[in-house]
Order: C-alpha cells, then structure tokens, then sequence
C-alpha cells in the first residue's frame, strides 16, 4: 500500500484516465488543470500578502499615539475641585 503509484499501477491508472476522456480531450483537461493551479496560486499568495500587511497595519495603528476624546458637558451645577 505504501507504493501505490508505481509500475503498473500507474500505467493501469493512466491507461483508464485515457478511455475515459479520449486522447483528444487530453490536452484541454491538462489546459484547464494547469490554469485552476495557477489561479490557486495566486490566491495562496493575495491571502499571504494581506496577512503579511494585515500585521505591518497592527504595529503602526498601535505605535500611533491616541486621540483623546473631548469631555462631554455635564448637566447640572458644576462639581468643587478640592
């Protein structure tokens, strides 16, 4: 079990993948195949580029400094400081 794509069994496979499809779709299969990878690829990376400046756009937001919010007025007679 532990070489199941070797020697025959990998000519039986590619023998059955061949009757299944024809040898003219052949070409167009490995065409869409090689473009779904792509297009995998490409989305792995977007997704690692945002994760990556996702975290440089945390550091900055918390190295800025606060802003204050202004004080509400208060109803009502004004408190004594001490």
């Amino acid at each position: 079990m532990s070489n199941l794509f070797a020697g025959p069994h990998l000519w039986i496979l590619l023998i059955v993948i061949l009757l299944l499809f024809g040898a003219a779709k052949l070409p167009a299969l490995a065409k869409s195949m090689g473009q779904s990878a792509r297009i995998f690829k490409g989305e792995m990376k977007a997704m690692k580029d945002d994760d990556t400046t996702a975290g440089t756009a945390a550091s900055t937001t918390a190295d800025a400094t606060p802003v204050e919010k202004p004080a509400e007025p208060k109803s009502g007679p004004a408190a004594p400081t001490p």
